[in-house]
């Protein structure tokens, strides 16, 4: 259950969709579609910067794959040089902590996920059968997914497909935490009460869970090929090639009752802290999922909507 936990909050908070000044489009995927002319192939080579700028302060921002292939190599050059004289670095808002008083709470729900008998034995034959697949190819058990709820069970399949295949939602924000730390840079990050998040999964409809179900199964059906070789397109800087990567995960996520207002609180804290950031002359770097930060009511077109300066990875 303590894989439950860490997939399902983790997840929630990484995969991010956001609504607020910029309305969300009205799809069931907030981050379905794309500001275009934020889209772009980077000029310098490695993975792809964007730029928001004030006055006499830029931030510059790393755009991260929501996954990304352990072990790959990337062009680091531009990040070491523009922590270089850096006064902070934003790292994505994706912690969460409980408090004294909220423990018991999330105590119960996580007991209130748990079941007698795996999940799998409560699917329709079709579905089911994709899912036995799944877990199969993972190498996982049946018993590990004794849950009630299919959102959950959706979570932590896709966890276990990306442990399986080596792929990470760390990275790259971990390599540049630890750049930053050897620097001794201040970084800003924030923690989200954990308590809400899994009341929420509870609340989920009988048939968003199934949703979630299809959603995470596309994903692990999909294979670490697609992951592979949108992880590369990162590091080439080909934007478009990068958000090709699929999305099952994230897509899962979206049907949790308040998870848009959740997305939508993380995005508005992270323009926040860059427009912060924006008030203290010289430079900073931040890190943002790639699909938050260039979607409409994404993190880029709330900041520019502010009237700040925004410049692609395409322009000098």
């Amino acid at each position: 259950m303590k894989q439950v936990l860490s997939g399902l909050t983790a997840a929630l908070l990484m995969a991010a969709p956001s609504a607020a000044q910029t309305p969300a489009p009205p799809s069931s995927d907030p981050d379905a579609v794309l500001v275009e002319e934020l889209v772009v192939t980077a000029r310098e080579r490695g993975p792809a910067w964007w730029r928001v700028s004030d006055g006499d302060t830029t931030v510059y921002v790393l755009g991260a794959p929501s996954g990304m292939v352990k072990g790959m190599a990337w062009d680091d050059a531009v990040l070491e040089r523009r922590l270089a004289g850096a006064n902070q670095v934003i790292l994505p808002f994706n912690n969460v902590g409980v408090g004294v008083f909220g423990a018991a709470g999330v105590l119960i729900d996580i007991a209130r996920l748990k079941a007698k008998a795996p999940i799998e034995d409560t699917l329709a034959p079709a579905l089911k059968a994709r899912f036995v697949a799944a877990r199969e190819a993972v190498g996982q058990p049946a018993k590990r997914y004794a849950l009630k709820n299919g959102l959950a069970a959706g979570i932590l399949l896709v966890a276990d497909y990306r442990d399986h295949a080596h792929i990470s939602a760390a990275e790259p924000a971990k390599t540049v935490a630890r750049m930053a730390k050897a620097r001794k840079i201040k970084t800003v990050t924030k923690v989200y009460p954990l308590g809400p998040i899994l009341g929420a999964t509870l609340r989920t409809s009988a048939q968003a869970q199934a949703a979630c179900l299809d959603d995470a199964l596309d994903e692990v059906e999909a294979g670490s090929a697609k992951a592979r070789a949108a992880t590369q397109a990162w590091a080439d800087g080909d934007v478009r090639a990068a958000l090709d990567g699929e999305r099952g995960y994230e897509k899962c996520l979206n049907s949790a009752p308040g998870a848009s207002d959740l997305d939508a609180r993380i995005k508005a804290d992270e323009a926040a802290a860059i427009a912060q950031a924006l008030k203290t002359p010289g430079h900073a770097v931040a890190v943002i999922p790639l699909r938050p930060l260039l979607s409409q009511g994404g993190v880029l077109d709330r900041l520019r909507a502010q009237g700040f300066v925004i410049r692609t990875p395409g322009e000098s």
